[in-house]
């Protein structure tokens, strides 16, 4: 049995509607919080949020918006406060940015990478500010491990994914002023709809199978297996507990041991 430790707390999910966002969309609402999922899929979101609510009895609501846009993050924005005036968790888990090789990669791609994963969370946290000071909040941002290892194949998810990290640490320190607690997560290779595009793509540029294409990834990133929505569900879950409220403005992997590195 869940462990309601999010009782009476309202949370906010972008990307909400599958893969990541809805896992951690369904965690929260397992331990006791009533959720708002942003998307922009209206029949996705509404098929997550109906499903949310039937397997937990939590309220579950949903608003469906373009998040590049400062017009749809203010739209999201509204919706959500009708749905609670209280805010205690936003998690910033949409985006997803395409791969290719630079050369041949049209400009729009990077422009649109930055516009929903790193722009859309940008105005997110600017907007419910001051709901999560009101009830010191809490923000997690979802910023992919090519933040800490660029790939010449996939240079705009590296670079976003940068730049929201980068964001997202500076933003601690406004919220060690305002308190509000800010982290963010590396997630690695996570089986999600997302991971199929891109190793599908990989699989094409390179001449192989899909399959072929996974398995040499786990290989080459010397990993046990591939992670799952809930291992990252489970991660930001107790970051939003009380007790962890000391880790704070810190970037955490979460890739089984993926990264070499230590930085």
């Amino acid at each position: 049995m869940a462990s309601q430790i999010f009782s009476g707390k309202k949370a906010i999910i972008s990307g909400g509607s599958k893969g990541i966002g809805y896992a951690i969309a369904k965690r929260f609402a397992e331990d006791g919080a009533d959720v708002f999922l942003l998307a922009s899929n209206a029949g996705r979101l509404e098929a997550a949020a109906t499903r949310i609510a039937s397997e937990t009895g939590k309220q579950a609501g949903y608003h469906a918006a373009d998040l590049r846009t400062y017009e749809g993050c203010e739209a999201a924005y509204a919706a959500a406060r009708k749905f609670s005036a209280d805010v205690d968790v936003l998690i910033n888990a949409a985006g997803a940015t395409k791969g290719g090789r630079f050369p041949e990669q049209p400009d729009e791609e990077m422009v649109d990478g930055f516009a929903l994963k790193f722009h859309g969370a940008v105005r997110l946290c600017r907007l419910f500010w001051p709901e999560l000071v009101a009830r010191n909040g809490t923000i997690i941002n979802i910023a992919g491990g090519f933040a800490r290892t660029p790939d010449p194949d996939f240079t705009v998810g590296g670079a976003v994914n940068a730049a929201l990290a980068n964001f997202t640490k500076a933003l601690a320190g406004q919220g060690l002023r305002d308190d509000v607690n800010v982290n963010w997560l590396h997630p690695g290779l996570t089986v999600t709809s997302r991971m199929d595009e891109i190793f599908e793509r990989r699989a094409e540029m390179e001449g192989k199978t899909r399959e072929d294409v996974e398995k040499q990834a786990v290989t080459d990133e010397g990993i046990r297996r591939l992670g799952q929505p809930e291992d990252v569900a489970a991660l930001v879950a107790f970051l939003c507990r009380p007790e962890a409220r000391h880790i704070h403005g810190a970037g955490i992997a979460i890739d089984g041991g993926g990264a070499k590195g230590y930085s």
